[in-house]
């Protein structure tokens, strides 16, 4: 079990890009969270196996049909709260 953050770059506020993670992060059994930030960006963290984070994370890469993703980032970070399951904060 690993803990990853991601911070996704481009069109993905007001593009359903919060609920087309959840759903992904669900089916693959990932814990965490995604939410918009103020800067026009989106944040994922999630915990689980490494392969189905990556998982998820390929997916994010392109995002659902009307969202642009022009950039992102992934990092390891340290666990702070523990999760019982993957949900969209606002």
């Amino acid at each position: 079990m690993v803990t990853r953050r991601m911070l996704v770059f481009g069109r993905v506020q007001m593009v359903m890009f919060r609920d087309f993670v959840k759903r992904k992060a669900r089916r693959l059994g990932i814990l965490g969270y995604v939410k918009n930030l103020d800067d026009g960006s989106v944040e994922i963290i999630a915990v689980g196996p490494v392969e189905k984070i990556d998982e998820l994370f390929e997916v994010a890469k392109r995002g659902p049909i009307f969202a642009r993703v022009d950039k992102y980032t992934i990092e390891n970070i340290a666990l702070a709260k523990k999760y019982d399951n993957f949900s969209i904060l606002y």
